[in-house]
């Protein structure tokens, strides 16, 4: 478990790490962006910027509450990825979805370059994101098209007789994947009734056998779903709606925060600020007035 009160913002890329970049303006203006080629097209889906990295240790980006929905795939060997307060390996076809407003990081492996490919969306509290409570985390999946809509977004910006209609037709494919990949599970009802259920009842002290009956399976294989299709143990994705709804509650009205705590199931607004803290980096109180 990541120490949430050391989560700050962290940047760096080491003196061996190479990359792609392709970026909707000029406003970012670090260094590794700031030479990057420009697409504004990429503004029509509110991505920032695309790129692909080849990252070597001690390469280690961090972000203490990120802006925009994160989203990641492994080509070749392994990193590591800060989701939910941990720091988690990420392996080759693995698809990485890291949400908005909450601490997240990626580093590089001692010994192995992590060879992956990115798109990173900037995204506003009052609208909807593009992940939902049931958007997988991290997931096996096909990567190459993406890669391969980068590159080919790459390419195209930087020629002299560089075509819109081509560029719309790479940003397309290129936000299509991450929408194909965000896209919540359906073909399982079982799991999507047991969220259901949690989501109209937060205040309830759930347990694992509680959910499984609703699941109609076995507490193991309730655990294998969850694992398989979230990335997450049933109750770390309890945890998750129950922050998930303090972050809305926080940002969108002036409620006191034993009231909040309550809403979203805790008795104790002191366990609440703890555990609000080990998830986002901050406590309630400086979450909801901008405080570090």
């Amino acid at each position: 478990m990541a120490n949430a009160g050391s989560i700050r913002d962290k940047e760096h890329l080491g003196e061996s790490t190479r990359r792609e970049v392709v970026r909707a303006d000029g406003r970012d203006q670090r260094s590794w962006l700031v030479d990057a080629p420009i697409c504004p097209l990429l503004k029509t889906h509110h991505i920032a910027h695309v790129g692909r990295m080849w990252a070597s240790a001690p390469f280690e980006v961090v972000r203490a509450e990120a802006s925009g929905t994160f989203a990641l795939i492994t080509l070749e060997g392994e990193g590591e990825i800060l989701i939910d307060g941990e720091w988690r390996a990420v392996a080759q076809n693995e698809i990485c979805l890291l949400p908005a407003f909450a601490p997240t990081g990626i580093r590089a492996k001692k010994g192995d370059v992590w060879h992956f490919a990115w798109v990173r969306y900037e995204e506003a509290r009052e609208t909807s994101p593009i992940l939902s409570s049931n958007s997988p985390v991290i997931h096996q999946g096909i990567v190459q098209p993406l890669s391969h809509a980068i590159a080919g977004l790459a390419a195209e910006v930087q020629r002299q007789d560089c075509e819109p209609a081509t560029l719309h037709h790479w940003v397309e494919l290129i936000h299509g994947f991450v929408a194909r990949a965000a896209r919540p599970y359906q073909g399982d009802d079982r799991l999507w009734c047991v969220w259901q259920a949690v989501e109209r009842d937060l205040t309830r002290d759930w347990a694992l056998e509680g959910l499984a009956k609703i699941a109609h399976v076995s507490q193991e294989h309730l655990r294998r779903l969850a694992q398989q299709q979230l990335g997450r143990s049933p109750i770390q994705h309890i945890t998750y709606l129950r922050m998930r709804r303090a972050v809305a509650l926080l940002t969108s009205t002036g409620d006191k925060l034993e009231v909040i705590a309550n809403v979203v199931g805790y008795d104790n607004p002191f366990t609440f600020s703890n555990a609000f803290k080990r998830w986002t980096g901050r406590r309630p109180s400086a979450y909801r007035d901008g405080r570090g």
